[in-house]
């Protein structure tokens, strides 16, 4: 099989036809991954048009195939405005000045230059993962953010379920972002800084894209957002195993992971997809967090256990790592009258906000050793 050495070496041959530079040297060839008999990269495309985008497309095939890699996949996008405006030229106005050409060039870099996504940043990427719908994913990635913010960490928070996007209205936000010189400033709660789709999408209309728009629209989400300075950024996945997943594990090489299940054992065998799909892509497994795992009586205390019982332990098992808790079944008690209502976040003197600050420091002692 192909290293990744080899692959570059194979597509060094295309060029840009305006500066006649090399597409990687530019830049516009990413997050090249080689995983068993298969290759997955991604084509940064300067020219909007369909022809010149499947010929080049093509040309990636053919030298590959040349080096006896068939087995190709192979994902398109637009450059954005920043890097059509370094690399082509096309600002559509004067000259910037210092500071904003700096700007421009930092997202132009791309994945690799980008100092949000360097390796080396400092930020600790988690990325919150599950089989199926409905296990309340997106309600733990919410309260885990708000704790790690709750213990004075710099939080961000990218509601990567496209398709599915809740985390806004799950932590009461009615304001949208704001556009300052170009870069979208994410909207703060509790805290936590948030970006998701569902800014962009008015009356609850479906989202109907494929792929490629998709992942355009999470590399927005990386460069063309001003994050700030940052501790953690946490990533609510769509749930499976599908292309947006997979497209945040080519970006994010360095990301962590964690699984939410319910104790149900086919939930548990169906999350299972999602953590060996981590596995596979190299990205560690932090644990698994096992949602609804009981229900408390609020006047006895008695646990009923609706949904069956040892799903998230077998789970934590069959992935090699651990069981970092298990919330039980409920809703925050918020009331709408009150200045930091949101329906889903937890307070943090309850006793499930307390279990989500007992996952935050599980998760800093993890990551800050």
């Amino acid at each position: 099989m192909l290293t990744r050495e080899q692959i570059q070496e194979l597509l060094q041959p295309l060029t840009d036809p305006e500066t006649g530079k090399s597409l990687l040297e530019l830049q516009l060839i990413r997050d090249i991954m080689v995983k068993e008999d298969r290759i997955s990269l991604s084509i940064v495309c300067l020219e909007n048009g369909e022809k010149e985008r499947m010929e080049l497309e093509q040309q990636v095939r053919d030298l590959l195939a040349e080096g006896g890699a068939n087995n190709v996949h192979i994902r398109l996008r637009d450059a954005t405005d920043y890097e059509r405006a370094v690399l082509r030229g096309e600002s559509g106005g004067d000259e910037p000045n210092p500071e904003q050409a700096g700007k421009l060039k930092g997202h132009a870099a791309g994945l690799e230059g980008h100092e949000l996504l360097n390796e080396n940043s400092g930020v600790k990427f988690i990325a919150v993962a599950s089989g199926k719908g409905g296990v309340g994913k997106s309600t733990v990635t919410v309260n885990l953010a708000v704790a790690l913010a709750r213990q004075g960490k710099k939080v961000g928070l990218i509601d990567a379920d496209i398709y599915g996007f809740s985390v806004p209205d799950m932590m009461g936000i009615e304001e949208g972002p704001i556009v300052e010189e170009g870069t979208i400033i994410p909207v703060e709660r509790f805290g936590v800084k948030v970006m998701s789709m569902g800014f962009f999408i008015r009356e609850n209309s479906p989202v109907i894209w494929r792929g490629p728009m998709l992942g355009k629209m999470l590399r927005q989400f990386f460069g063309d957002v001003g994050w700030g300075e940052l501790d953690y950024l946490l990533l609510d996945l769509p749930p499976g195993t599908g292309d947006v997943a997979l497209d945040v594990h080519q970006m994010l090489p360095h990301s962590k992971e964690i699984i939410v299940t319910t104790p149900h054992a086919t939930a548990a065998f169906v999350a299972a997809r999602a953590g060996s799909m981590a596995l596979q892509t190299e990205h560690e497994i932090l644990g698994v967090v096992e949602n609804m795992a009981y229900y408390e009586c609020s006047s006895c205390g008695t646990k009923d256990y609706i949904f069956g019982r040892g799903g998230g332990a077998r789970l934590a098992e069959t992935l090699h790592t651990e069981l970092l808790a298990q919330v039980p079944l409920g809703a925050p008690d918020n009331h709408i009258s009150e200045p930091d209502f949101s329906p889903s976040v937890y307070k943090a003197d309850t006793p499930t906000g307390a279990i989500f600050a007992d996952i935050a420091d599980k998760l800093i002692a993890k990551l800050e050793q």
